[in-house]
């Protein structure tokens, strides 16, 4: 009589088991419908669309629910466009991933709506056609790089109105040829030649602003800032967010130093004086985070970009 018993209460167990599988794999099923959202399969592999709010991610400025991103997941790997907000849902970005990783055609936005940035993402840098913008919609870049991510052809900068204020020519990420400058007036302000990402100061040629008039009493902080942005000197200047790694050592703009970015990623790397990059590089990121241009600089002077090593992407 136990036998029995026993042996009934084994069968009793494993049938009990059995439904259970059976169960968890058809729940698994209807989970994984498109419709439901946020699905995961048998696996716990994410699958289909996803919407994450700040529930989740607990990011500082964002209400309890708003959302801040979504796109599709394909085996748990991000796949397709994904879409980042700012709080209150204004779109921030729209990224094409492949494989996890951003691969394809990239816009980010600033918070008023207009566009901040765009082009192609491939194998963590920019290629083909790429521009910046101003946050009036005004382009302030207009870049060409070529399928190592290295800027190659014809390169524009402009001014905050729309004037182009620097017309070059790059090769492999080195200027070459002639580069001419301009004022915001759209006179010729300088002219210089590059060979092989070094500049030629013998040939040189810079000449006098002809339309000083009304002009003169365009706003001083807008042009500075446009000007900042130029190659020579745009990133020998340190920004406010950017700090050294050691809390109690204050950057006082002289000897060497490496200052970090809000992210913890280094910024900019070399000799100070004046509190400005005189020799040394600096360090450009995507809206991701991920490294994708290294500018090197002598006597605070542009020299070309540096090649992107593994060891520069830990």
């Amino acid at each position: 009589m136990m036998k029995k018993t026993t042996i009934l209460t084994i069968k009793l167990v494993l049938a009990i088991c059995i439904a259970t599988f059976s169960f968890n794999i058809s729940s698994a099923t209807i989970i994984g419908g498109q419709d439901q959202g946020n699905t995961v399969d048998a696996n716990g592999l994410r699958q289909n669309h996803w919407k994450i709010y700040n529930t989740d991610k607990h990011l500082t400025n964002y209400g309890t629910n708003d959302l801040i991103e979504e796109g599709d997941y394909k085996d748990n790997m991000k796949e397709g466009v994904w879409i980042q907000y700012y709080p209150g849902s204004v779109i921030k970005s729209k990224i094409t991933w492949k494989d996890n990783r951003p691969e394809g055609y990239a816009i980010t936005y600033f918070e008023n709506g207009k566009v901040n940035e765009e082009g192609t993402w491939v194998n963590n840098r920019w290629t083909g056609a790429y521009k910046l913008y101003y946050e009036n919609g005004n382009v302030q870049h207009q870049f060409t790089y070529n399928d190592n991510g290295k800027r190659d052809g014809n390169q524009k900068y402009f001014y905050p109105n729309g004037q182009l204020m620097i017309d070059g020519n790059w090769n492999g990420g080195k200027q070459t040829g002639t580069t001419t400058e301009y004022y915001d007036d759209g006179s010729v302000k300088a002219k210089e030649v590059f060979n092989d990402g070094n500049l030629d100061p013998a040939q040189t040629q810079t000449f006098e602003q002809k339309n000083v008039t009304a002009k003169a009493t365009v706003d001083n902080n807008t042009v500075k800032e446009a000007a900042e942005t130029a190659p020579s000197k745009a990133a020998t200047v340190v920004k406010t967010e950017e700090k050294p790694n050691i809390p109690e050592k204050a950057f006082n703009g002289e000897g060497y130093w490496k200052l970090y970015n809000n992210n913890k990623q280094l910024a900019k790397d070399g000799y100070f004086h004046l509190g400005r990059l005189v020799d040394g590089k600096t360090f450009f990121y995507s809206p991701d985070g991920i490294l994708q241009r290294i500018a090197v600089y002598k006597d605070a002077i542009y020299q070309g970009d540096a090649p992107i090593t593994e060891e520069d992407k830990k």
